[in-house]
């Protein structure tokens, strides 16, 4: 507004109010009208048009427009205008209905929401129902899983493991160590059809075991080299030839931190002399159901996505042929994975989600 150019009155209903804050603080509501509540009730608490738009990061322009559109007529201001050609025929309260139901309840014959069902209980189509999940981000067909470390030195641990990876020491070399166990080899009962133009690539849904080898792995931090050793077995003998290996691969000059787990095998009291003899070695263990934390496991899944799950292994050392192979291939151009997240922002960020949790239940 212009200089010595008084603003229009705007006063707000008791009704009108509620309304407002119910568009601008509900999940389900559209994002374009509860941007224009919030400018609604910012006006109405006596701001000018350019403290409401450097609140709400809007233009003079748009803060003007829905100031006026309210002023003039009221809540049903704050929609958008009809426009030109065949009318729609899903409204926007409608719109509303069907995302508060996706949200906010339950069909009684299923355990969540499909097309078909949403579209029988809020009496529009499945195409209608189908575009307005995908406008809001929504997949009631999906379900992820997670699981929260309950163990009581988390916060130590995030904080030790994330200060190694964000500030290595000097003079010392940062190795990330697990085994990926029981990779079976793995054989389709009938040959693979190939892809083709126009149809993907086709295999037996069964198949014959071949036997199980373990791989036990240390990714660097610096460079992305991996330190790997196959064996039959998984014990702590196993674990102390690898760790033996790993003593002979790194100059000696060098001091040694490793990342792992809380595995039995890691603290047999075998290893354990083993490595009261070797001081130069630094243990850093992972919070229990916390192996998301070692990087390892980041290139076990890159491992397993690329040679192992769509393999055809006819015995355990065409397996750990093949295993061998990717091995030296990516050690000839390895790529370091680059931690960016701080343990104040993890912390923070596992307290929000524990938050959501917990309002869940209410």
């Amino acid at each position: 507004m212009g200089a010595g150019r008084p603003l229009p009155p705007l006063i707000l209903t008791i009704e009108e109010n509620n309304r407002l804050v119910e568009w601008a603080r509900r999940r389900t509501t559209a994002q374009a009208l509860a941007l224009r509540a919030r400018i609604v009730l910012a006006c109405a608490q006596g701001a000018t048009n350019t403290e409401v738009s450097e609140r709400l990061r809007v233009t003079l322009q748009t803060v003007g427009k829905w100031r006026q559109r309210f002023i003039d007529k009221g809540l049903d201001g704050l929609f958008d205008a009809p426009r030109p050609g065949q009318p729609r025929k899903v409204t926007d309260a409608k719109v509303e209905e069907v995302l508060a139901m996706t949200l906010e309840r339950r069909p009684t014959e299923a355990t969540h929401w499909s097309t078909r069902l949403m579209a029988k209980a809020a009496g529009v189509n499945q195409t209608a129902v189908g575009r307005i999940w995908r406008a809001f981000g929504l997949q009631p067909h999906r379900a992820e899983t997670f699981k929260l470390s309950t163990d009581p030195l988390f916060i130590d641990k995030v904080r030790d493991i994330v200060g190694l990876y964000l500030s290595p020491p000097t003079r010392a070399v940062v190795l990330c160590v697990d085994e990926k166990s029981q990779i079976q080899a793995l054989d389709r009962t009938q040959p693979l059809l190939p892809l083709s133009f126009g149809v993907a690539e086709r295999r037996s849904h069964d198949y014959v075991r071949h036997g199980t080898t373990t791989l036990f792995a240390a990714l660097d931090l610096a460079t992305g080299k991996v330190i790997g050793e196959l064996h039959r077995r998984h014990r702590g003998s196993e674990f102390l030839k690898f760790l033996r290996t790993i003593d002979q691969s790194v100059p000696p000059e060098l001091d040694i931190h490793l990342v792992m787990d809380n595995y039995g095998t890691h603290k047999t009291p075998t290893v354990k002399g083993w490595f009261a003899r070797h001081p130069r070695f630094h243990l850093h263990f992972t919070p229990t159901s916390g192996s998301w934390l070692n990087l390892v496991e980041r290139w076990f899944g890159v491992l397993s996505q690329r040679q192992i799950k769509r393999g055809s292994h006819r015995s355990t050392v065409e397996l750990e042929k093949a295993i061998r192979s990717y091995l030296a291939m990516h050690n000839d151009n390895p790529k370091p994975f680059v931690w960016h997240k701080t343990a104040d922002e993890i912390i923070d960020s596992i307290g929000r989600f524990c938050k959501r949790i917990n309002d869940s239940l209410h």
